[in-house]
């Protein structure tokens, strides 16, 4: 039976209460929010593997955008770099999202659960409509766990059931009044697959310092390749590995020299620095040699999110959501995401990527992945960055 490759990131937000212009434009303003997310992220989980889903975030924030007044509006507009109530703004993220879920493999969806009892604006509601195409369903949170379960449903109706069990029992309360929501379902295959044939067991040399066996996946093609130096000098490079159909495709990023910690080539990205990359990129015949790998990520973004300066959000006394409802106050209580990610011969649910240079004595040069590498997923008909990582480690089993 062949294993089907896909790739999922759903992301939560859920709110608490406690007691009471061109389409590039938003897009590479929403990349470059996600990108920034990641690096923050990857600062603090330096040796270990991390993945995420920058257009999942981004969305669920922009959602969140629409519901804020006052200054915890103003702190995630100046985050994000835009504003959703700009004019047009609503209409370029409508297409967007229509733009994607019209890929072939790919799925989005954007969900709202709100508490029965509370009142929701008329302007909000429409705002979500507009934007998203959603419209709020109602919950019961004083039975947390049944709303738990029909979260749940929700999210692995929206991933092919890939993530079955994306909150735990208990972490909502009675509390509960909304949890924002998108999901993220994304599966393709290879261009041009691995053969299983040529993988082979070689060792991974992870960011820790220790060396491990991982099952490297081998293929000499034509892939388009540049090498790129950081502000700082040093080097890197980057090879895409395209699948299926030619819109979506892997970029591998990778340092040139062993021993250089991915945080110096994540600091880098942007979207401006992808665009850089696609115009530069040329094509060259090589042998690429990347691991097979599964990554499985769940993540709270709150820290991540209060280094970004958003922490009025997340304060009962400071949070303004008062476009969402004025019947109580509302913030956030976490952010929550999990993404799963496979890659095999076949194709892809996810990936990672530094490759070291070795030069065999045959004309083909190789790019052997042996070390910690990033990884981003691209729908380059909007540029949209799906998925992205750092693989540092393979999991032990």
């Amino acid at each position: 039976k062949e294993k089907k490759t896909l790739m999922l990131c759903v992301y939560a937000f859920l709110f608490l209460i406690l007691n009471g212009v061109g389409l590039g434009s938003l897009q590479d303003k929403l990349n470059d929010f996600g990108l920034k997310v990641f690096t923050q992220l990857a600062q603090s989980s330096e040796d270990k593997n991390v993945a995420l889903s920058p257009y999942g975030v981004s969305t669920v924030l922009a959602m969140a955008q629409l519901g804020a007044a006052g200054s915890t509006r103003r702190a995630l507009t100046t985050a994000m770099g835009f504003s959703l109530q700009e004019r047009g703004m609503s209409r370029q993220q409508r297409l967007l999202h229509r733009d994607m879920s019209s890929e072939e493999g790919v799925e989005t969806a954007s969900g709202v659960m709100v508490e029965r009892k509370m009142s929701l604006e008329k302007g909000f509601r429409r705002a979500l409509a507009k934007a998203f195409q959603t419209h709020p369903h109602q919950v019961d949170f004083t039975n947390p766990d049944q709303a738990v379960g029909i979260i749940n449903s929700w999210v692995s109706d929206h991933t092919a059931a890939a993530i079955p069990e994306f909150l735990v029992r208990g972490s909502l309360t009675d509390e509960t009044r909304l949890v924002l929501l998108n999901a993220l379902h994304f599966q393709a295959l290879w261009k041009v697959p691995f053969d299983p044939k040529m993988t082979q067991e070689r060792m991974f040399h992870c960011a820790n310092g220790s060396s491990v066996p991982v099952h490297m996946m081998r293929l000499t093609n034509r892939f388009h390749y540049g090498e790129f130096v950081t502000a700082e000098g040093i080097d890197y490079d980057v090879i895409e590995v395209p699948y299926e159909g030619d819109s979506l495709s892997m970029l591998l990023v990778s340092p040139i020299e062993p021993e250089v910690p991915l945080s110096k080539l994540s600091a880098e990205l942007s979207s401006q620095r992808i665009h850089q990359w696609r115009a530069e990129l040329r094509n060259v015949k090589r042998q690429l040699a990347m691991p097979r790998f599964t990554l499985n990520s769940e993540v709270n973004l709150k820290t991540t999110l209060l280094n970004m300066g958003l922490g009025d959000m997340f304060n009962l006394a400071t949070a303004d959501f008062t476009r969402i409802t004025t019947d109580e106050r509302l913030c956030v209580s976490k952010v929550l995401q999990r993404v799963k990610i496979e890659v095999n011969e076949r194709g892809t649910k996810g990936a990672a990527a530094t490759a070291a240079v070795m030069f065999s004595r045959m004309a083909v040069e190789e790019i052997t992945l042996d070390r910690p590498f990033l990884f981003l997923i691209q729908h380059k008909g909007t540029g949209t960055v799906l998925f992205m990582g750092q693989f540092n480690q393979p999991q032990q089993h």
